[in-house]
């Protein structure tokens, strides 16, 4: 005779429910893991073979302060845990002060219109001078205007490609890295309209702040947004030269 007999438990119908119950939670949790880090990952290895990690001439950390630490001191008072700190809405955060051109602010035209035919972009708002990223595009310390000689910088909102929407501001730069270099981009301004051709795209950390600078030999855009997508880690800058001028046939 067996010194012992295994019998095997006969599991209730409510373990059998709970574990159940247990692992849907799991995968649940390992989708919604999968669903919000996936863009994260694929940017930074498309990042990785694509796009340089550079500048023309960054800023030495030791002289200027991060955009982070300027934003605390602006907006939170020095209190670090400070919800203002995460309001990168505002255009005037996402770089340090320090060595920034000087914005005029005699210019003939407050606002005026950028499409991307690429990103099935169209007649977005651009408003000169602006901060507030929620609502428009922001033409960021403009100098001089599309069309003329100068470099014209323009700041607009990504997130999570998940969360895109082609009517909101705080979303609509979410697919600039989609841009190659040969595309084109349209500003629509005071009755006419210049076409630009995409030359370079980069990434830059907070406090390089050399693509801001203004030139006058040429006629630059320079297309700014928050890389990795959702995050406020990188800039992704994209430059773009006058190729086309058709305002005077356009009047």
């Amino acid at each position: 005779m067996p010194l012992k007999v295994y019998r095997k438990e006969n599991v209730s119908k409510r373990k059998q429910t709970i574990h159940v119950i247990s692992y849907g939670i799991l995968f649940i949790g390992a989708g919604f893991l999968f669903w919000a880090f996936y863009p994260l990952v694929s940017f930074e290895l498309y990042a990785q073979l694509f796009l340089r990690r550079t500048a023309a001439s960054p800023l030495p950390e030791s002289q200027t302060v991060s955009s982070l630490e300027f934003a605390q001191s602006v907006y939170a008072d020095g209190l670090s845990l400070s919800n203002n700190l995460r309001d990168f809405t505002q255009a005037n955060v996402w770089f340090p002060t320090s060595n920034l051109p000087v914005g005029r602010d005699d210019l003939d035209t407050d606002s005026f219109t950028l499409s991307i035919p690429r990103l099935n972009l169209s007649n977005l708002n651009v408003l000169v001078g602006g901060s507030d990223l929620s609502k428009s595009l922001i033409h960021y310390l403009p100098s001089s205007l599309p069309g003329q000689y100068g470099n014209v910088a323009i700041f607009g909102h990504s997130t999570l490609p998940q969360l895109f929407n082609p009517k909101d501001y705080k979303t609509v730069f979410t697919y600039l890295p989609k841009l190659e270099v040969g595309d084109n981009v349209f500003i629509q301004i005071n009755g006419g309209q210049y076409e630009y051709e995409v030359y370079d795209m980069y990434i830059v950390n907070p406090d390089e702040v050399s693509v801001l600078e203004q030139q006058f030999n040429d006629s630059i855009l320079t297309l700014v947004t928050c890389v990795p997508p959702g995050t406020y880690l990188q800039r992704l800058v994209v430059k773009a030269r006058l190729v086309r001028d058709t305002s005077l046939s356009l009047k």
